[in-house]
């Protein structure tokens, strides 16, 4: 017959009852008895109430603070960048501004120097003033301006302005026999296009 253990305070001679399991079988001395606390093992892990956020919930919010810190350093790189710009861009224009009137300063010193000399010989002021008026081209041709002024060439819509058309039998139709007024500068970089004359058909 087995043994079971002994309560405390009670003699060896007192007889145990045994408990039995409910299943039918033979009864157990080791289940505990009701109204017992079930002894809880030194390495049981918290249940899911008691253990806090889980590790995954910990991850996640990690990763979005860093997300979110690099959309902000990322804004703040494109305001400084927007700024910088702006910044050069206004620089550029004022360099260009001074370097286009510093080129024209030439011109008009030859233009006072003309002026000076108004009652000298009508002859040589006028060749003064043609030589600042050649002056003044080369000046636009070499900040990317050049002149038209041709005579004899076809029409062309992107280089031509029409002010008159008459005939003309000595050119063909649509040819350039006047220029009116002079164009500067060619496609994009067109300051104005040629004012001209335009021969007709009969």
């Amino acid at each position: 017959m087995p043994a079971y253990p002994q309560e405390p305070g009670r003699a060896a001679s007192e007889p145990v009852e045994p408990v039995s399991d409910g299943t039918g079988g033979p009864p157990r001395g080791d289940l505990p008895q009701p109204g017992s606390a079930r002894p809880v093992a030194a390495n049981c892990e918290p249940g899911p109430d008691t253990a806090g956020p889980a590790p995954a919930e910990d991850e996640y919010t990690t990763a979005i603070q860093e997300l979110e810190d690099r959309w902000r350093r990322a804004l703040a790189d494109l305001d400084n960048l927007r700024k910088r710009h702006a910044r050069e861009l206004e620089r550029e224009r004022a360099v260009e501004r001074s370097r286009t009137a510093a080129a024209f300063l030439p011109v008009l010193d030859n233009l006072e120097l003309a002026l000076t000399h108004a009652g000298a010989d009508p002859d040589a002021i006028v060749e003064g003033i043609r030589a600042v008026r050649d002056q003044a081209v080369n000046v636009l041709e070499l900040l990317g301006y050049p002149r038209h002024a041709e005579t004899g060439v076809a029409f062309d819509p992107a280089r031509h302005e029409v002010v008159r058309v008459v005939q003309d039998s000595d050119a063909p139709p649509g040819t350039v026999v006047e220029v009116l007024r002079p164009g500067y500068g060619d496609g994009e970089r067109q300051l104005r296009p040629a004012a001209v004359t335009v021969a007709k058909r009969e």
